[in-house]
């Protein structure tokens, strides 16, 4: 191996090892991998994407509900709920009604299939949560949750804070 190569192979592995250290760069593979599990699951139980079963796991802990509370649940935009919503109802998983209280507010609500399909995954889902208990102690996982808050209320902030600070880098 010539200066040339041995140069480009210590300058990668340097590269390597500091992309290691990159929260921002490892939480994009962490989330695709996290999603991927969680289909392997749901592959044994019944087949449910991940959202069908954030949707129905979501209706059998709360009972109905508008679909602006379970993207408050789950911490995603209303828009994504909305556009997987009506697969499900044509799955027969779910209704999707107008509140009888507030006709602008949409209500979502289990039919007796989606609780079918639900209580087929439930255990596939409990036994990775349980899997996960295994792996890490529940003060970790408190750490952990605590970590991602903390991380989620640094990039809530506006960019201006920190153009001020002196660069460490």
């Amino acid at each position: 191996m010539d200066d040339a190569q041995s140069g480009k192979l210590e300058r990668l592995e340097r590269r390597v090892r500091r992309e290691k250290s990159n929260v921002f760069a490892r939480l994009t593979p962490v989330y695709a991998a996290s999603r991927s599990q969680a289909e392997r699951f749901l592959k044994y139980g019944g087949g449910l994407s991940t959202i069908e079963w954030r949707v129905l796991w979501d209706l059998y802990e709360v009972g109905p509900m508008s679909i602006r509370e379970m993207a408050k649940i789950q911490r995603t935009d209303h828009s994504k709920l909305s556009r997987a919503l009506p697969a499900m109802r044509g799955k027969g998983y779910v209704l999707i009604e107008r509140d009888k209280t507030d006709g602008r507010q949409t209500v979502v609500s289990m039919t007796d299939t989606g609780l079918a399909a639900y209580e087929k995954a439930a255990p596939f889902m409990k036994c990775r949560r349980q899997s996960l208990r295994n792996e890490f102690s529940e003060e970790e996982i408190q750490a952990f949750v605590g970590f991602i808050d903390r991380f989620e209320r640094f990039l809530s902030r506006p960019v201006e804070d920190f153009l001020n600070e002196d660069p460490i880098e």
